[in-house]
């Protein structure tokens, strides 16, 4: 059994006795790249600091060792070594591997299933498509399988072949230093496979350009942003991967009367003169083409505004709708006939003069004064 050398593990990772676990890690994260033995082939020096890095982590990472060692030194691990164990590099697999180029690292294959591509598809709908649903075709540009080979790359009658310099396992060891390493295979880039005679249709590829044709329902309530996502409709996987989703986002048309935010609607209606002081109802257009009533009482002023119940949107996902606001925007006639100016003028010498709000008192004051 190996003798456990001698040496501060605090020390070894430069970090303090009360450092964090996340201090720690990030601490044995820069040792590893900067001592491992790709990096410093032949120095021993180098290796040998790598491993004493490794197992400082391996009893610092640890609470139950870190403990023992805090309270009894080395003694207190059970005076068998820890050496160097591979699963002390989980955490950090992929950080080495992408440094290092590496294609494995302790068992982990890149060349195995994955999941394939997200795609995303721009949809235009008119305002009423966005607000009540509709059910449309969509002609989505994608990777998918090739029927020819099967996916296989290979043409017909033939098929893959192990690869020889892997032996079928998408992986190369070879001895690093002190441990083995494993690495993608470049021959056969981690399929484990070498396809000799390609398919024609593919080129070996497994998989080629085409359109899909796809019949969408869209809900009811969805605006410019909202995103469908269908499952299963992205680019195919590799290796027997799942596929990847295709993420539908719409973008509705803006409407000539209708202002939208969310399931509420609002729009603006104009009233004559004598339909706001006398009162009267109105008929105001619905989104969905028809018309409703709205009563206007007497002496309405422009800018108020009156609620419609549920003649808005329909919620998203949920069941009713939201309100229709009408703002009312009385209109000045811009042409009388004499006759209406004589009923006017006649109006006008009993009607008593519009006032100010009483916060403005103080400028009719000023005026009157500069008049005086």
């Amino acid at each position: 059994m190996a003798t456990r050398t001698q040496f501060d593990y605090y020390e070894v990772l430069a970090v303090s006795r009360s450092a964090s676990e996340g201090e720690i890690k990030s601490a044995y994260r820069k040792m590893a790249l900067k001592f491992h033995p790709d990096r410093n082939p032949g120095n021993k020096e180098a290796e040998e600091k790598f491993k004493q890095a490794a197992e400082a982590y391996a009893v610092l990472s640890d609470a139950e060792k870190r403990q023992r060692y805090d309270a009894y030194g080395h003694a207190g691990l059970g005076g068998a070594g820890f050496g160097f164990d591979p699963s002390t590099f989980s955490d950090f697999g992929d950080i080495l591997g992408d440094f290092f180029g590496f294609g494995d690292l302790f068992g982990r294959r890149r060349g195995g299933p994955r999941r394939g591509q997200d795609l995303r598809y721009n949809l235009d709908l008119t305002f009423e498509e966005a607000a009540f649903g509709t059910e449309t075709h969509i002609q989505i540009p994608r990777m998918e399988r090739c029927a020819t080979c099967e996916g296989s790359g290979a043409a017909p009658g033939t098929s893959p072949t192990a690869c020889t310099a892997c032996s079928g396992s998408g992986q190369v060891t070879f001895q690093q230093g002190f441990f083995s390493v494993a690495r993608t295979c470049g021959r056969c880039r981690g399929t484990g496979r070498i396809v000799t005679s390609q398919c024609k249709d593919c080129r070996g590829q497994g998989q080629v350009a085409t359109e899909r044709k796809l019949q969408i329902k869209i809900p009811a309530g969805v605006d410019t942003g909202s995103q469908l996502r269908i499952a299963g409709e992205g680019e195919p996987g590799s290796a027997g991967g799942p596929p990847g989703d295709l993420y539908v986002v719409v973008r509705a048309e803006e409407h000539p009367l209708f202002r939208r935010e969310g399931a509420t609607l609002f729009c603006e209606m104009p009233v004559s003169i004598t339909q706001a002081a006398l009162g009267a109802t109105i008929e105001v257009p619905t989104v969905e083409g028809g018309r409703t009533k709205v009563t206007v009482p007497e002496g309405t002023q422009t800018g108020t505004t009156f609620r419609v119940r549920g003649q808005g949107i329909p919620y998203l996902g949920a069941k009713g709708r939201g309100d229709l606001h009408v703002a009312v925007h009385v209109v000045v006639p811009r042409r009388l006939s004499g006759e209406q100016r004589r009923l006017l003028d006649e109006l006008a010498r009993t009607l008593p003069a519009p006032e100010l709000p009483q916060k403005d008192r103080s400028f009719v004051d000023k005026v009157k004064d500069i008049l005086s």
